[in-house]
């Protein structure tokens, strides 16, 4: 569990100078005025969608595939949101990493449904939250510790003084971090009645996993790491929607998952994913649709969708 990322004097080398500079430049940007920040990420997510084909293939194809009741117009127009939001997502890691205490509370628009996690917790258990890859998560996570510190549970940065920036940034508002390999950790945060997050909606390959309906894709490659951690004694499990809108960031908790998980693997992550669902629906425009959801397909010799 890391509740620190110590500095390193070898992150002075050359190799890492230009991500200093891009660091520096970010953390100057993080004080401009709001509003010209997100202004500023709609402008660099409209370069992302003119010139990185590929990312915006895969946003394209995803989007397609989870909206086919959207006509063409509609799911272009979804797209190009999309990639503006990728942009206002760099400027938003920004806000969430250095922004002082005031003004992350100036742009909480507030949480419903927090009574769930505090009924959880005063009970003696812990809390296991299953959150979806909204762009705008690093604020969206900011804007829950203004609430309640919790654990997060993330894959780390290949570039370690990135890793370093991350982890140090993230730990403004959470109370500590475990890698994703590091699973006893998570268990152990949650028998010690945490906060825990966890996020249940990529594809992580057909080991461990179940297909099973997302969106309107029928069989969706989806992980039952999940109900490892839901099974853990003493824990309720609770659902995590998250959205921007006018300037200010809004968080819903759902009601506890009674009786989950029930056993039945197939029932209990397509529970998982229209909770997650359900999450993204709120604002489909926010979420990470860059990330190729439907890479593993049930039948491992059909034509990749991305290809």
């Amino acid at each position: 569990m890391i509740t620190k990322a110590p500095f390193s004097y070898s992150f002075l080398a050359p190799k890492y100078w230009l991500t200093w500079l891009s660091v520096f430049i970010l953390y100057l940007l993080s004080w401009l005025p709001y509003n010209l920040q997100i202004l500023l990420g709609k402008l660099l997510g409209r370069l992302v969608y003119r010139f990185v084909k590929k990312r915006r293939k895969i946003a394209e194809v995803n989007i397609a595939l989870a909206f086919p009741e959207l006509d063409k117009a509609a799911q272009a127009k979804l797209v190009k949101e999309n990639l503006e939001n990728t942009g206002i997502a760099i400027f938003e890691s920004g806000m969430a990493w250095w922004w002082p205490q005031w003004r992350a509370k100036k742009h909480f628009g507030g949480i419903t449904g927090y009574h769930h996690i505090e009924n959880a917790i005063n009970s003696g258990k812990g809390v296991l939250m299953l959150v979806p890859h909204m762009m705008h998560l690093e604020v969206a996570g900011r804007m829950m510790g203004i609430q309640n510190t919790g654990v997060g549970f993330y894959r780390p940065h290949n570039n370690p003084l990135m890793e370093y920036i991350i982890v140090n940034g993230r730990l403004r508002f959470s109370e500590a971090l475990v890698t994703k390999r590091d699973v006893k950790s998570l268990l152990k945060a949650l028998s010690k009645q945490k906060l825990c997050y966890y996020l249940p909606d990529q594809d992580y390959g057909r080991k461990r996993s179940e297909f099973v309906p997302f969106f309107a894709v029928e069989e969706t490659c989806t992980t039952t790491g999940t109900l490892i951690f839901a099974s853990s004694k003493n824990s309720e499990t609770v659902a995590l929607s998250t959205y921007r809108k006018g300037g200010k960031y809004f968080l819903d908790v759902s009601p506890v998952f009674e009786g989950f998980p029930t056993g039945n693997d197939i029932n209990d992550v397509t529970r998982v994913n229209k909770a997650m669902e359900d999450a993204i629906r709120k604002a489909p425009e926010q979420y990470l649709w860059l990330h190729r959801r439907f890479k593993t397909q049930k039948d491992p010799n059909a034509t990749s969708y991305y290809k």
